[in-house]
Formats: structure tokens, sequence, C-alpha cells
């Protein structure tokens, strides 16, 4: 009999039309989040072009020494709206690091290159870009007012337009019915093109804003190699504490079950009472080994983090702290578990010490996700006083601790930053950053 090399192959989700329906709801997201994109785009390109027009005011004002007193606040503005964009760019896709801060003074502006290259990026986004912005803006509302026309075509008054394009006044069904088909084609326009305007739109911004080739990597390599040498050190120091927790506790604890076990064997015919008690202790110092072993292993990874998330984790913190503490976390997608990891004993960390040293009646820890980085701030109203790096953290941290350095350790290991403000009278505000990760 013969055979066909005709196979039917099912497409995802069982069939064809799965398939299909899959596709389409890809590109209705992918549409949805371009419009987003353009919209956000938007906002930025309006203040660009009100920079753009005070920056050309500025210009022309400097003929006769009037505009010179406002370009270092349009520098300013400039710098500015730039960094702003730069964060929103960095939440729509890979982050836009920046160069060094531009300069403000007017005479080192004109021959800085991060200076002019802002300039160029506020040129093409007060034009390109604000145009893109409002197509994102205008293509959802023309689609949706053609689409919906058959709804609401004998509401309007005689004469009037019926077609977003301002051509065509319907008069019968079959006219509305036209106009519901070029919302159709606005929204095919929607799905096919607005994924490629606001790559569009964001090009320049990422060519321009970025650090350039001309900009010095020295410092760069110099933060680099710290942080290396920082991540070394909060490595051996772990593995320092997991060995001295076994050494001094673990271990002490099965030599005893080990003595005790031998003596329980060597009295057991002779004193079965005796040995009796023997088991009991060994058992005993068996169970407390265990503990400590569970303890250093909590110590290396926490188990709550993978069964609970962080905010589940940071939440049995507060609740086992003795100054009351809330938590309000707001990270929708898990990080690596070794930034979740960092977090959680930075977390930790931070509420011992308040506890221990602060006199705080209440804490707080925020937690948001914005950009792929992690942002934690944990505040008390304590006494302050700490932010020595020899002072643990926590208002009124003590002289000596080394728990401010143990975080900017685990810290810089994974190329984030700690910014500490504890006023002596408080509050006592720590604020970290960390990347996200893969």
């Amino acid at each position: 009999m013969p055979t066909s090399d005709r196979h039917d192959v099912p497409d995802e989700g069982g069939g064809g039309r799965p398939g299909i329906r899959a596709t389409a709801v890809r590109a209705a997201g992918a549409a949805v989040a371009a419009l987003e994109q353009l919209v956000g785009g938007l906002g930025t390109a309006l203040m660009a072009l009100l920079v753009l027009v005070w920056a050309a005011v500025t210009a022309v004002t400097s003929l006769v020494g009037v505009g010179l007193l406002m370009a270092p606040l349009v520098l300013r503005a400039l710098h500015s709206l730039a960094g702003r964009e730069r964060d929103r760019l960095g939440r729509w896709g890979p982050e836009v690091m920046g160069p060094d801060p531009a300069p403000t003074a007017v005479r080192l502006a004109l021959v800085d290159p991060t200076t002019r290259r802002e300039l160029r990026w506020l040129a093409r986004h007060a034009t390109l870009g604000l145009l893109l912005g409002l197509g994102g803006l205008l293509l959802p509302l023309l689609a949706l007012r053609d689409t919906l026309f058959p709804l609401y075509w004998r509401l309007l008054p005689e004469g009037a337009t019926s077609t977003s394009l301002g051509i065509g006044v319907a008069e019968t069904w079959a006219d509305a019915t036209a106009a519901a088909l070029l919302g159709l084609g606005w929204t095919a326009i929607i799905l096919g093109l607005s994924p490629g305007m606001a790559r569009l739109q964001s090009r320049p911004g990422r060519l321009l804003l970025a650090a350039g080739p001309d900009t010095d990597l020295s410092l760069r390599v110099a933060e680099l190699t710290a942080t290396r040498a920082a991540a070394l050190d909060a490595h051996a120091t772990e593995l320092r504490r997991i060995e001295r927790s076994l050494h001094d506790g673990t271990q002490n604890r099965l030599v005893t079950v080990t003595v005790l076990l031998g003596a329980a064997r060597r009295m057991v015919a002779r004193d079965p009472a005796g040995a009796e008690e023997l088991l009991e202790r060994a058992q005993s110092a068996a169970e407390q080994a265990l503990a400590e072993l569970r303890s250093v292993a909590r110590g290396i990874l926490p188990p709550v983090l993978a069964d609970r998330g962080l905010a589940g984790a940071l939440t049995g913190l507060a609740a086992s702290c003795p100054v009351p503490c809330r938590i309000d976390v707001e990270a929708p997608e898990r990080c690596a578990a070794s930034v979740e990891a960092t977090a959680y004993f930075v977390v930790a960390e931070a509420l011992t010490n308040i506890a221990k040293h602060s006199g705080a009646r209440q804490a707080a820890v925020t937690v948001r996700s914005r950009g792929g980085r992690l942002l934690l701030d944990i505040t008390d109203d304590g006494r302050g006083g700490a932010g020595a790096p020899s002072q643990a953290v926590g208002s009124g941290g003590e002289k000596g601790g080394t728990g401010l350095t143990g975080i900017r350790n685990r810290i810089a290991a994974h190329d984030g930053t700690l910014e500490l403000a504890s006023p002596p009278g408080g509050p006592t505000t720590l604020k970290v950053e960390l990347p996200c990760g893969l």
C-alpha cells in the first residue's frame, strides 16, 4: 500500500488553531507593550521639546549676555532629562549605562563629549520621538473610534463624518460597516508596526545616552577590580564563618555523641541503667548537633527563600524581630538565588542591629523590582548615629562592629550599591540596589 510523505504535525497546544491563537496573543501582547513604551516616550519627548526650545532661546540670548545666566540651568535640565530617559529605557530593555556625570559649567560643556551626545539625542527625541509617541497615543484611539462606529453612528448629527480620516458620511449600515473595516485596518497597523515604532523611538537614546567609546574606562576597571576583591573577601568570610560554626558547635557535639556511645557500650552489660542514661545524653547531643547543622545550612542559603520567595522570607524575619517591622515587597519576578540570599541577609543583619542598638519603636522594609534592579529601603526611627565603616547597621551602631562592612562586601560582590543616612537623633535609612541577575 503506498505511503504518503505528508504528515500532520500538531502545532503548539495540540492543533493548528491553538498555535494561531498563541501567535495572536503574543502579537497582541507585543503591540500593547510597544504602545505603552511609545506613550512613555511621548512624555520624555514633550519635556525634550521644552528643553530644546529653552536651549535655543538661551543660545540666542547669550549673544547679548543674558542667556549665559540661564545656561547652567539648561544644562542641568538636559542632564536630568537624559538620566530619566536612561531609566525609562532600562525598564523596557537592557539597562543603559550612563557615562560619568557631565559638567554644568558652560566652558566645560562646550567641549564635553557627553553633553554633545545628549544634545544630539535631545534634537532627535524632541522631533522623531515626539511624532512616534503621538502615533502610539493616537492609533489606538483611531482604531477604537472606527471599530465601534456601527454602534453609535445613528446618534451622530446628519452629515457628520463617518471615519477618523475626515472623509465619508454614513447613510446606511453598509457605510457604517465600511468605517468599522477601517478600524480593523488601524488595528492591523498597530499589530504590525508598533513594535518597530517603539524600537525606532528608543534607538537614539540607546546609542547616544550610553557610555560611548570616548568614555574613560579606567574608573570602571578599577571598580570591577575592587568588586572582585570584595567578592573574594565575602566568600572567604563565609567560609570562615561556616568552618567556625562546624568546628565549635557541630563537631564538639558529634565528639560528645561518640564518647557517650562508647561508654554506654562498655557499660551495657554490667550497668544497664547507667548505659540507658548515657544513651539518652548521646541522643540529646545528636539532636543538638542536627539543629546546629540545620542552622549552618540556613546560613548558607535559607530554604525559606525557595519555599516562600523573598516576600515570605522577609515577612518571617519581620515576625521574629523584637521591633515592630512593616514589610512591603513589590517584586513580581524572581531574582537570581544569590541575589535574593544577599537581600535576605542584608535585611536580617539590619533588623538584628536595629533591635540591639537603635532604641527604635518601629522599622520598615520596602523592596521594589525596577528595570532589572532590586531596590531595598530599610528605615527605623531610632537614635541614629550609624554610618562609620566600623559600625553596625542600624541606629546607634556599636563601635568596632563589622555589620556594615560585611553588608558592603556582600553587595559589592554583586556589583550593587549601598547608601546609609543616619544623622544623630535619627531616623536611619539604608538603601541598597542590587542587579536582579539571570
